[in-house]
């Protein structure tokens, strides 16, 4: 289990939305609370949407519930609806938001092969232990999260080109994140096949906004049938019903050049930087690590996902570039 704590974030948003009752989704159809799937009966994709991956990310909850309240079901394939980390989320509290990110440990830097067949235990691992197997069979993954701060959405698509190849076919969010992930374990993203560039099995992990904001739940809605779409499981008619936002003329791609882990006690950063901030110049100097200067490595060096979690062993910043 990690013994890395996080460290206190106070909230500077309001929760503009309310947590869905995901209870009577408990017993779903796979012998694995919380998770269902439905068949088709034809042939295509085994599709599965998560949520919940941390029980403070509301926007992924009530796009499943979306899904379920509107009957949406595959055309082809089979699509399996899944909320992970129910444990955390059980400990929501609306005066206190942040509090319930996980309850052990991060549920998404554990994915690791090793890790999942190890005997180490804690609350995440071992659920992810139990949805282990749902993974396992996946074709195409669609993970949604949310962000600290309230900046533009983003698909993380990882550092191959049929993750790009992926988040282009959905067509939104119109921000495509290239990376490879965390240097404190790997997300379920990123997964075992999921990171293999000559295995066609792919997944996006779609950052929707600002936790608790009704614009993030929005965008998580809207993404989500755009992706069942591009997966053949609905048509444009069920689609064209429940997307609010038109689609996105042209996506921009950024690739990580650089991620930045904080480690020491005493990481702090020059400027309150939320994200997609643009530095122009290469050896700005953007925070300290202790003693360690943190700096642009390129011009036009792009600020992704700053965090106010800065302890220890975590990801402050990852800096990227754009490309064609």
């Amino acid at each position: 289990m990690s013994d890395i704590a996080p460290a206190p974030v106070l909230n500077h948003y309001d929760v503009e939305v309310e947590a869905p009752d995901i209870s009577t989704y408990r017993d779903g159809n796979r012998d694995i609370p919380y998770f269902t799937t439905f068949e088709s009966g034809r042939a295509g994709p085994k599709v599965l949407v998560t949520a919940l991956v941390h029980g403070n990310e509301l926007c992924g909850a009530i796009a499943l519930d979306h899904l379920f309240r509107n009957d949406i079901r595959p055309r082809a394939g089979t699509l399996t609806l899944g909320f992970c980390n129910v444990a955390a989320n059980a400990q929501f509290r609306p005066d206190y938001p942040a509090f319930s990110r996980f309850v052990d440990e991060d549920f998404n830097r554990i994915w690791d092969v090793g890790v999942l067949e190890s005997d180490t235990q804690s609350i995440e691992r071992d659920r992810a232990r139990e949805i282990h197997p749902i993974v396992d069979e996946t074709d195409f993954l669609l993970d949604i999260h949310s962000m600290q701060n309230a900046t533009e959405p983003l698909v993380l698509a990882g550092r191959h080109r049929k993750g790009r190849l992926l988040a282009e076919r959905v067509g939104a969010p119109g921000l495509i994140v290239l990376d490879a992930g965390h240097a404190s374990g790997r997300r379920m993203r990123d997964y075992d096949f999921f990171d293999d560039p000559e295995d066609p099995r792919s997944a996006l992990l779609v950052e929707c906004g600002q936790h608790w904001s009704r614009s993030a739940a929005n965008v998580a809605v809207d993404v989500t049938y755009r992706f069942l779409r591009a997966m053949g499981m609905i048509d444009d008619d069920t689609m064209e019903q429940h997307v609010t936002a038109p689609a996105t003329a042209a996506q921009t791609v950024i690739e990580i050049t650089d991620v930045i882990t904080v480690t020491s006690d005493y990481f702090h950063f020059h400027e309150e930087y939320i994200g997609m901030e643009i530095i122009p110049r290469a050896g700005t100097e953007i925070g300290r690590d202790g003693d360690i200067s943190i700096r642009t490595p390129h011009d036009n060096c792009v600020l992704i996902m700053p965090s106010r979690r800065l302890s220890r062993g975590l990801t402050a910043v990852r800096l990227g570039r754009f490309v064609e």
